[in-house]
């Protein structure tokens, strides 16, 4: 069955944590799987914030490959749920302002590990996508088509997200998360939630600003 990307594209952003499968080094060849917090990154890969005593960043250092597995089933029905496994390779990423400024603001409690100094940055490079919908709803996709466009620059997502605290009708139980050529990622009283784009991807500054404007109306109307 034909996957459309965008279907495992916001789920990645939907959901807050996810489950990273490595190769075990003691016991050797073991899978070796953990749950940990995301944040997708300007490709919607996952990227994530490990400490180097961490058994599963050994494992990472020794072999590279691994898989990330992300479910959405809150009512606990994982065989109807939404689903995506990604297939790759993790990458040891430099901590650079903009990217830990996006990564705290999906995951503020992150900002205590970080004071550490032992925990690093890591990101996925996605080969090979399984996204199951639901029963009789899957299929496989390259690791290219979740996303062959240029990213959004992290400026151009500052200047958009700078816009919404002076918002004359913002509650404060709403917050802006990050902004994408899809979509709008918002937390909504402690809860990731995610607005599309109706005609995705915007392309140019000026489709984007229309659109984000949209999402950020349709969020403070609820």
């Amino acid at each position: 069955m034909k996957i459309p990307a965008h279907a495992p594209l916001d789920l990645l952003h939907r959901v807050a944590a996810g489950t990273l499968a490595t190769h075990s080094r003691q016991p050797q060849g073991f899978p070796y799987p953990s749950i940990l917090p995301f944040v997708p990154g300007a490709r919607h890969q996952p990227t994530i914030l490990v400490s180097r005593l961490a058994e599963h960043t050994r494992n990472l250092e020794d072999d590279p490959r691994a898989g990330f597995l992300v479910a959405d089933a809150p009512d606990g029905d994982v065989l109807n749920a939404q689903r995506v496994t990604l297939l790759g390779r993790f990458e040891r990423i430099d901590p650079e302002p903009p990217l830990v400024q996006r990564y705290l603001r999906y995951q503020p409690d992150a900002e205590r590990y970080l004071a550490l100094g032992d925990f690093s940055f890591w990101r996925l490079a996605v080969e090979r996508i399984r996204y199951i919908g639901g029963f009789g709803t899957m299929g496989w996709l390259d690791g290219s088509e979740l996303d062959p466009l240029e990213p959004l620059p992290f400026d151009e997502e500052a200047a958009l997200i700078e816009r919404f605290p002076a918002h004359p009708r913002r509650p404060g139980n709403v917050e802006l998360l990050g902004v994408d050529r899809y979509g709008v990622d918002f937390r909504v009283a402690g809860t990731r939630t995610r607005r599309a784009f109706d005609a995705a991807p915007a392309m140019d500054a000026a489709t984007l600003r229309a659109a984000f404007e949209l999402c950020v109306a349709d969020v403070l109307s609820e």
